[in-house]
């Protein structure tokens, strides 16, 4: 309406439509800032194999070069998305010890682009407080690039905000067997090399974190390749579909948040003791609970409610009640299609839930994947719901969100056309979808 009475007063001439693309654009790409859900548990130390340039440009019909182009600008959003997302160091894999059996064309062209990248990124640099290391061999590259890398490493050694690890003419194996030579040079006996001795030796020796978190691959290869062997021994790992010209501050917020879901054991067991319902017990109430869908409120849709809370999360009587209030609340709110209203019951509800299960996810966005769930019960849906109330990895989750995708599937044509073969399989699949859910969870 703005924009109109603007037009109305001729305010932008013949232009106005311009004027308002430009600021509808800018107003769009605001919004779209990729941001963290609150509560998200950040890795301190990213590292990243940069991926698919090639397949990129091929792909489009585009020289190789212009893949390794378009990659570059998108690791320059990568690595400024990193820092605000309070990721401390990020190391990226950007030429390998293999990668010198490629074209001498498409060689220059990477290591001039890693040159003029490396240049941009010394300012951000020292107005943010990175520090850069070079990981690798330092007897092949080109003498240009080399001296670009010991030039950011020698005027960034005083910062300690962030670290960046820029792998070039690196490889895990050689890493090691550098190590190991260094070792032998220095005379060190059999009898005083341990675990921490070995890592002093390493390319990321005296780093705060120098063992990442969190690996990322992309282009959908699903292989270290080499990576950080050593430092890699308890990495969380994740591999992106997309080429890297493709990768985005937003698919790096979903890398993280798959990240901030997974268990980390250590070796160690952190075995949920809510976790002790029957399948088949559950499937049961929840396909009761079904059935009784369009009782708008009344006490037996309240009694197996606080059955099915009680056995589906392991809670006491007290607290299933309660918990059973916000959640009939929320499923009239949303047969009545309120979802506003339904979102706010269904808020309080895993407020509660969280609370006495202890899990990690936020009780907001909890409810916000659940409406979102019930209001086009996808796939996809059931997937990133499972993955953030449960708080299991993506692939961990893919398999009980099929499950509960086809469960769904048939109550909607038990309820359209009726019959009972219809809420029979849904049963069946109700069934296996929470044996597959407390396998992942108990």
């Amino acid at each position: 309406m703005f924009f109109e009475n603007l037009k109305s007063m001729g305010v932008f001439g013949f232009h106005w439509h311009i004027f308002y693309h430009l600021c509808y654009n800018l107003f769009y790409r605001l919004m779209r800032k990729a941001t963290l859900p609150k509560g998200t548990i950040v890795p301190n130390h990213i590292a990243v194999i940069l991926d698919g340039n090639g397949r990129w440009a091929r792909s489009r019909g585009l020289r190789v070069t212009k893949g390794h182009e378009e990659g570059a600008k998108a690791i320059s959003k990568i690595l400024k998305a990193s820092r605000g997302f309070g990721v401390h160091t990020l190391t990226i894999w950007g030429f390998s010890t293999e990668n010198w059996k490629r074209p001498p064309a498409e060689r220059a062209r990477i290591f001039a682009l890693v040159k003029n990248t490396l240049e941009r990124e010394i300012a951000m640099a020292m107005k943010e407080g990175v520090r850069i290391y070079h990981i690798g061999r330092k007897d092949r590259l080109p003498a240009p690039l080399l001296g670009a890398l010991k030039k950011a490493e020698e005027e960034t050694k005083g910062n300690s905000n962030y670290i960046l690890n820029i792998a070039l003419d690196y490889g895990g194996q050689d890493e090691i067997l550098r190590a190991v030579r260094k070792i032998v040079r220095n005379g060190v006996t059999e009898n005083k090399i341990d675990e921490k001795l070995f890592a002093s030796y390493l390319d990321t020796a005296g780093q705060p974190y120098p063992n990442p978190d969190l690996f990322i691959r992309t282009s959908g290869e699903q292989r270290t390749s080499g990576l950080m062997p050593w430092q890699l021994a308890y990495a969380e790992f994740y591999f992106e579909e997309d080429h890297l010209p493709d990768m985005t501050p937003e698919k790096l917020v979903r890398a993280i948040c798959d990240y901030s879901r997974r268990r980390r054991r250590f070796g160690g067991k952190d075995k949920l003791s809510h976790f002790k319902f029957k399948p088949e017990v559950v499937a049961q109430l929840e396909l009761n609970w079904w059935r009784l869908g369009n009782v708008p409120e009344g006490t037996r849709l309240r009694d197996y409610a606080v059955s099915h809370l009680k056995e589906q999360w392991g809670i006491s009587s007290k607290l299933a009640k309660e918990a059973a209030k916000y959640m009939v609340e929320a499923t009239i709110e949303r047969d009545n299609k309120k979802w506003k209203r339904a979102g706010v019951s269904l808020g309080k509800f895993y407020k509660l839930i969280k609370e006495e299960v202890k899990l990690a996810f936020e009780p907001s966005l909890a409810a916000s994947l659940q409406i979102k769930l019930w209001q086009d019960a996808r796939e996809e849906s059931a997937r990133r719901y499972i993955s953030e109330v449960y708080r299991i990895s993506d692939f961990q989750a893919a398999k009980a969100a099929h499950l509960r995708t086809l469960a769904d599937a048939e109550r909607r044509l038990a309820l359209a056309k009726g019959g009972e073969l219809h809420w029979q399989k849904a049963q069946k699949y109700l069934r296996m979808y929470y044996k597959a859910l407390k396998d992942r969870v108990a």
